[in-house]
């Protein structure tokens, strides 16, 4: 397809050139003549058309060219005269990316999201660093942690802005801050190992150092200063310094502290609000968002001015739900952002399910209240396993329900993603689920099973979730391999044309699929055979089934490797690496072990012998509907201690 533009702004030109390639057009005078007009600020809307020949576009903001442009090359497909009208519900919508658990995001894989997320009309980008960007005073911020550097910020933030995308630095100010804190340097910073020491000189001499680094690089005076889940503060060094105080009092003035430095900055803060919730519940547990906080005048007048708070929640599926917590918000003081979330952490693939059974109701309930401000946070909590780019399906219903005022449906959805991406990709991506939603998972997984990752990492002779899966060893396997044919079936045949990251990401999940199909069930297998005494079925798992399994483990790190590569800094990739040459040495044991039963040089295998019970860390609400991470899943015992 060849455009024309006429009346197009130059600032614009620059964005049309990135995305040409993506939407598939070119722009060239003897294409179809599109003028291009920019109504008033006040106008509030934009404007698609195709009519005798001839296309036009109507926006207000950059970002809603973009969009229209997307819709004009999507239509002008399939239809020769359109006119489609769009009202933008928010202000701000786009996502925010964790750079924080091993995965820092390459720059060439940000300018990619970048353009997927223009298309579709996404106007905000965060980059969640505890530490991981540079900061010139402490070179131990970051150090050996794949931290990004200001120029490579600075390019991020350059490109969004050819698409109108405005990239807000998010970084934390209290808690979460194991890594940046846990180096000799931090010591008289530490109220405990991951939150700073409230009231202390030396906290605010760091944190002016870290706000004006994290700052400096992006066009936004908006900053996110985090603050979220520091439920012990207070109670640590301060406790022993300055003994019990109220943490309302220490919140309250650990905060007026911060805004002095971004007002000195010149910046606006924003911070997540559970901690508000939390201490005016007296809750030490780290309860949530209680609706019985008290929210009183003289409470409220406590808290420094100045502040937007962000109401995170994940999982809620109750529309009214959300709204009374939205309303609640308002007592502090301003107009409060929302944060979604599209669930691929502590997991291997993503679990839809999860993300639209919580965000249709969150996003539904947004509209209603007049939120002007939402965003999806996209964790990658124990590891990073899964891929950024999974997201993309959870980022188009943000955009959909930030223009469409029609029902999101999947049918919508798989229809906008293709045509913002250039790619069939919504039901491959969507499908991913099924690594997780396994016979015996409730459909949807709304409890977030687990069950790729967790049989994946676990051991072969100390099955912690053995029990979980017992009686499926003639089924798991069989669906795992079914999966294994249906990623390769996808990326050899329909999906053949597949960029990248997407090609190494279903060759990954191939592969994982396959090792799935061979380590689901094989501590049940094997301990049901060494129950029976059978040293024959023994033998057999030691010389074939152990070696199988190690080389199509070595295949599916390989892939892993390559997809994590491509889209990630090298840092963090050792993590993964090590858990990989657990399950390959321990395979290598597994097989040593059992031979030396099954010739005669021990009368038993202890490991064997012990009982299998349920893995009951974490609620159990059916078969399989169970989850764990990493250091729970690999050993009873304990990696670090």
């Amino acid at each position: 397809m060849k455009l024309y533009f006429q009346g197009m702004d130059e600032d614009l030109v620059y964005g049309v050139k990135e995305l040409e390639a993506q939407l598939g057009f070119q722009s060239d005078p003897a294409g179809l003549p599109v003028e291009v007009v920019c109504l008033p600020q006040d106008a509030g809307q934009l404007r698609v058309s195709l009519n005798g020949g001839k296309g036009r576009i109507e926006y207000v903001e950059k970002i809603h060219f973009f969009r229209a442009l997307g819709l004009l090359v999507e239509q002008a497909k399939t239809s020769e005269a359109f006119d489609l009208l769009e009202r933008p519900n928010f202000d701000y919508n786009g996502t925010m990316l964790d750079a924080s658990r091993n995965a820092v995001m390459r720059v060439d894989a940000i300018k990619q999201m970048l353009r997927y997320m223009a298309v579709m009309g996404l106007n905000g980008l965060m980059m969640y660093t505890e530490d991981t960007y540079e900061v010139p005073e402490l070179p131990y911020f970051g150090y050996m942690r794949g931290r990004y550097t200001a120029e490579e910020l600075r390019e991020c933030d350059d490109y969004a802005a050819l698409f109108g995308i405005e990239m807000i630095p998010c970084i934390q100010t209290l808690g979460h801050l194991f890594h940046a804190l846990k180096w000799l340097y931090a010591e008289p910073l530490r109220d405990h190992p991951d939150i700073v020491l409230p009231g202390a000189p030396a906290t605010y001499e760091f944190l002016e150092q870290s706000i004006r680094a994290a700052a400096a690089p992006f066009r936004s005076k908006r900053i996110h200063i985090g603050m979220d889940e520091a439920f012990q503060v207070g109670l640590g060094r301060y406790l022993r310094d300055n003994g019990f105080r109220d943490r309302f009092e220490v919140m309250n003035e650990h905060v007026e502290r911060v805004m002095e430095i971004t007002g000195k900055l010149g910046l606006e803060p924003m911070i997540w609000s559970d901690m508000y919730f939390n201490l005016l519940s007296n809750d030490v547990q780290g309860g949530l968002y209680n609706m019985e906080a008290d929210f009183s005048t003289e409470n409220m007048a406590k808290i420094p001015d100045g502040l937007r708070f962000v109401y995170w929640n994940y999982w809620g599926t109750d529309e009214n739900a959300y709204k009374e917590v939205f309303d609640k918000h308002r007592l502090l003081g301003s107009e409060p952002l929302f944060a979604g979330g599209i669930h691929m952490w502590n997991l291997m693939a993503p679990n839809h399910g999860k993300t639209w059974s919580s965000m249709h109701p969150a996003l539904r309930a947004a509209k209603r209240s007049g939120l002007r401000e939402v965003f999806a946070t996209a964790w990658g909590d124990n590891g990073n396993e899964a891929n950024h780019f999974v997201i993309l399906p959870g980022l188009q219903l943000f955009a959909e329900y930030g223009y469409h005022d029609g029902e999101v449906t999947d049918e919508h959805l798989q229809k906008r993603l293709a045509a913002c991406t250039g790619l069939d990709l919504f039901g491959p991506l969507e499908a991913l689920k099924g690594m997780d939603e396994v016979p015996e998972v409730h459909e949807g997984n709304y409890y977030g099973a687990n069950p790729s990752k967790f049989l994946l990492w676990q051991d072969p002779l100390i099955g912690l979730f053995d029990k979980h899966v017992e009686g499926m060893e003639g089924t798991l396997p069989d669906y795992y391999a079914g999966l294994a044919e249906k990623w390769r079936g996808y990326r050899e045949g329909e999906g053949s044309g597949l960029t990248e990251p997407f090609a190494a990401m279903f060759a990954f999940y191939e592969k994982l699929a396959a090792a799935l199909s061979v380590k689901s069930t094989l501590g049940v297998t094997i301990k049901r055979l060494y129950d029976a005494g059978d040293r024959d079925g023994l033998r057999r798992i030691a010389d074939e089934t152990l070696p199988e399994l190690r080389c199509r483990v070595e295949e599916l790190r390989v892939a892993h490797r390559e997809l994590w590569l491509g889209t990630y800094k090298p840092f963090g990739w050792e993590v993964l690496d090590i858990r990989y040459g657990g399950v390959l040495s321990r395979a290598a044991s597994a097989r040593d072990r059992l031979l030396d039963y099954v010739n005669g040089r021990v009368s038993q295998l202890e490991e064997l012998e012990a009982e299998r019970l349920v893995f009951n860390q974490n609620n159990v609400f059916g078969t399989l509907d169970v989850n764990g991470l990493y250091h729970q899943i690999a050993t009873a015992g304990s990696l670090s201690m």
